[in-house]
């Protein structure tokens, strides 16, 4: 019998143990010493066959199930069939975190041209997939609505199944705008900062400002449906409203789930808040609002979630979950998700757009008119795996992790600095040693939430397997 390589890290009195395909499972002290001097039990042997971490021979079943599990945590992206689109970078808002540095509303120059929508059109025409998402971003993408209609009366056309995401402030929404986002495929994202004094101080400044934009997105949610609307907090590490302040906020409106974001390093925002030295902060603030929650869903009529930490618990428990594109391992630049700017440059992320505009280095992938830069985009995904470095091949929880170059060269400008040293790697290892101190507990609070946030009826225990 073979077994499997295990890699472990501790967890509370005792080791967690997992393999390169994502099982996992707790052991004591006393495994650990036989398994590393080669003891193992005939109680150790049994276990690890009967769990699919060891094979006879190569081919047999376990060795076949254990290279279809491994097989399933890598992400094999598809052609093409998600767009971001930034028709304008003028905006109605001031925001102190903007990431792209927007441009005042009634400043010319920043609209893509009547060439540059007609190319946008032709990008379109060429892509290969029976289905897409197009998102509009800014700058405030309603203010050139125009734009928005050309190009969904296009896709509609071009695409069998197609949705649109339009990325607004909700501050100044026309008539012909809501009868725009009134069509069963067309969402809309937009920002709520914490609370609403986060919100007024980061975006609005005014209480008039802030008024109008609590109106309008009640009347959205009632208008639209409470499933067409999603709002998305942004967060200053140096003034955090409290986690209840945020759940309390959020559920006054209604909305299930909240996507913690601490104020973005990549953009423009780097000058104005400190987006750096941050991790230890960011973490045990973000380990507490999964808390918070925990307490909040105990007697909850419906269950909230923070978004990422939802993702990162699913990717956990199993293989095939890349929905999300900022953790995907690989994950490969510019391959099934685009960025096409304002000029229409090409770029492989909005972040890598983000690097771009503040001069740090440039990430632009070409664009419509000369194509894209397939020998640039070729060396940026040289790097976009974890499954060679150093560090990540040790590490427990490489199978449900990932990796960001764009985030490293942001911060090092550098993505060869060793992992463990990273923010990327720092925030994802306390989410993950966060799970499985969840999926270990004995709280029923916390199992409760765990079976809401994994999509299923109740917590099993099988979902934390023990061997000693």
């Amino acid at each position: 019998m073979t077994v499997f390589p295990l890699k472990f890290t501790r967890l509370a009195s005792d080791y967690l143990f997992a393999d390169d395909a994502g099982g996992y499972f707790r052991g004591d002290r006393n495994f650990l010493e036989r398994y590393a001097g080669g003891n193992l039990t005939a109680s150790d042997t049994e276990f690890l066959h009967r769990n699919g971490y060891a094979f006879d021979e190569v081919g047999d079943p376990a060795y076949l199930g254990f290279a279809y599990r491994w097989a399933q945590r890598l992400h094999r992206p598809q052609g093409l069939n998600y767009v971001i689109l930034v028709p304008t970078l003028r905006c109605n808002l001031a925001c102190g975190y903007c990431q792209v540095s927007r441009v005042n509303e009634n400043t010319t120059g920043f609209d893509w041209t009547e060439d540059a929508l007609a190319q946008v059109l032709r990008f379109l025409d060429g892509m290969d997939t029976a289905s897409a998402k197009i998102e509009f971003q800014g700058g405030e993408p309603l203010l050139r609505l125009d734009l928005l209609q050309t190009v969904r009366e296009f896709a509609r056309r071009k695409f069998k199944d197609v949705s649109f995401t339009v990325c607004t402030n909700l501050q100044s929404v026309s008539d012909e705008a809501w009868t725009f986002l009134d069509a069963s495929d067309t969402f809309v994202s937009t920002s709520l900062d914490g609370d609403l004094s986060a919100h007024q101080r980061q975006r609005t400044i005014t209480s008039h400002g802030t008024d109008q934009f609590v109106s309008n997105l009640r009347y959205g949610i009632e208008r639209l449906g409470r499933g067409k609307v999603s709002a998305l907090p942004t967060l200053d590490v140096n003034n955090l409203p409290t986690p209840n302040q945020i759940i309390e906020t959020f559920g006054d409106f209604g909305f299930r789930s909240i996507f913690l974001r601490p104020i973005n390093h990549q953009g423009f925002a780097r000058k104005r808040y400190q987006t750096t030295g941050m991790d230890e902060r960011w973490n045990d603030y973000h380990g507490g609002f999964i808390d918070a929650l925990i307490e909040h869903n105990w007697t909850a009529d419906f269950p909230v979630e923070e978004f990422y930490f939802t993702h990162c618990l699913r990717r956990v428990l199993r293989g095939g979950h890349n929905h999300h594109v900022d953790l995907r391992n690989p994950n490969i630049l510019g391959k099934d998700y685009i960025v096409i700017d304002f000029d229409g440059t090409f770029y492989p992320s909005d972040e890598a757009r983000m690097v771009t505009r503040v001069g740090q280095i440039d990430l632009s992938l070409g664009n419509l008119w000369d194509g894209i830069d397939q020998v640039k985009l070729d060396v940026l995904n040289e790097e976009a795996t974890n499954s060679f470095h150093p560090d990540c091949i040790h590490c427990p929880y490489q199978a449900a992790c990932g990796i960001d170059v764009i985030d490293d060269l942001s911060r090092y400008g550098r993505i060869d600095v060793p992992k463990r040293d990273t923010t990327f790697c720092r925030r994802h290892t306390a989410i993950f040693e966060k799970v499985f101190e969840l999926l270990y507990s004995d709280d029923k609070k916390a199992h409760k939430s765990l079976a809401a946030w994994a999509g299923i009826p109740e917590f099993d225990s099988s979902l934390a397997p023990v061997h000693r």
